[in-house]
């Protein structure tokens, strides 16, 4: 039996930070959003990262399933990724005129993206989300935004419900919400609506959180564009946690349509901090057109990184490398949850799996297994899909399943005892 993990260091830092910052540790990875339970099985701050572990201030080593929540696509400090930073830093970075490595970034970018005519660089996921809906607003002259239930699209409060603090009700009047995968009620709604709809705006399968993962429907995407072409909507792909890691060209590429706005971040440049939004010829100048800008939008060191990273990407053939990784990891959880009498779901694409034990409603089970799972050193989280990255050897997998057996037979014992 492993020896389970402790984190003194973590609860003094955390103790220190919540008399200093929001909530301790605030957003998706503080302890207060659900995804920590229980909150005293997890480490809260790290030291450092290589390859596909992080160790924490304690000293403990986790071999890591949630990769920053996704940039780690290729592995913690990737040294060619890092490279290319490097180089582009001892030149420059954030700088009144801005580096030619952004267009450089750009082109590459058009020649991998299925569906990119062009490219448009901010930092985050949330930034070119909203980019998104403002340039169908401004080129369709429409108001509404079609949703599918169970969405994450960001932070803004275009993104948000009516009853969050701070939402006002008018920010949120033009959002319409429907059930994923239903054919009928997205025609009924384009049948009573569809002049006034600005987009439809959708991750390329349902990866939301508390809840088995849902593929497309046959049929599904196609349907949506049919809709959209004869409609004048614009078909929005949020790329930003899947993309790269199903499909090089796009999530739509992968799927079998193409999107009209496209949104990346996460895996784009290992790391770095940079998103894009790519889309067809015809929205273009709409996107000119557009007040939307930051101060560090137009950073140089992470375009060099982006371009290194998609570059090793294309060489290691990720996606089939990460769907084989994916798929060894699927089947050795299940029978390991199998071997102790419980029914692990893993559903969503093998590159970005999501765990559910089906036997409890109540989900404290799966929380107890996380649990002993993470004391062990294999960082999984409750309630939200996993991912896989390019470093995960063979080996991993086979360490992580031998942790995951020894979790389920704890959980066993205890409820048994």
């Amino acid at each position: 039996m492993r020896e389970l993990y402790t984190y003194e260091k973590s609860r003094e830092l955390f103790a220190r930070a919540q008399k200093i910052i929001p909530s301790g540790i605030y957003g998706h990875q503080g302890p207060a959003e659900g995804c920590y339970m229980p909150v005293e099985a997890f480490p809260f701050y790290s030291e450092r990262a290589l390859g596909s572990r992080f160790w924490d201030v304690d000293g403990n080593e986790f071999l890591d399933y949630m990769c920053g929540y996704g940039p780690n696509v290729l592995g913690y400090n990737d040294p060619d990724v890092n490279a290319a930073a490097d180089a582009q830093r001892a030149k420059s970075d954030c700088v009144t005129a801005p580096s030619p490595v952004m267009v450089d970034f750009a082109d590459l970018l058009v020649d991998t993206v299925a569906s990119a005519d062009w490219a448009f660089f901010a930092k985050n996921g949330n930034d070119v989300t909203t980019l998104a809906v403002l340039t169908a607003r401004a080129h369709t002259r429409r108001k509404k935004i079609v949703f599918f239930r169970g969405y994450y699209h960001g932070v803004s409060p275009w993104t948000q419900k009516i009853d969050y603090p701070g939402i006002l009700p008018e920010e949120v009047a033009n959002n319409v919400c429907l059930p994923w995968n239903d054919f009928q009620a997205i025609e009924d709604l384009f049948a009573r609506e569809g002049d006034e709809v600005a987009a439809v705006i959708a991750q390329p399968y349902m990866h939301g959180n508390f809840a088995d993962n849902e593929l497309p429907a046959e049929g599904f995407w196609a349907h949506v564009r049919a809709l959209c072409d004869k409609h004048g909507a614009v078909l929005i792909v949020d790329d930003v946690r899947a993309g790269f890691r199903l499909d090089l060209a796009g999530s739509d590429h992968y799927y079998g349509f193409r999107a009209d706005l496209i949104c990346f971040c996460k895996a784009l440049a290992n790391g770095y901090n940079v998103s894009a939004l790519c889309g067809r010829r015809e929205l273009m100048n709409t996107v000119s057109g557009i007040s939307f800008t930051g101060s560090y939008w137009m950073s140089a060191v992470p375009f060099a990184a982006g371009i290194a990273c998609i570059e090793k990407m294309k060489r290691l053939d990720l996606c089939a490398l990460l769907r084989a990784r994916g798929e060894a990891l699927k089947t050795g959880l299940i029978a390991a949850g199998k071997k102790y009498g419980f029914d692990l779901h893993v559903s969503g694409e093998l590159a970005l799996p999501y765990l559910r034990i089906a036997d409890d409603p109540t989900l404290s089970l799966h929380q107890e297994w996380i649990a002993e799972c993470v004391r062990r050193g294999i960082f999984f989280t409750n309630h939200h899909n996993h991912f896989l990255n390019a470093s995960l050897t063979e080996e991993d997998i086979r360490q992580t399943i031998d942790v995951a057996d020894e979790a389920f037979a704890a959980v066993r014992a205890r409820r048994e005892a």
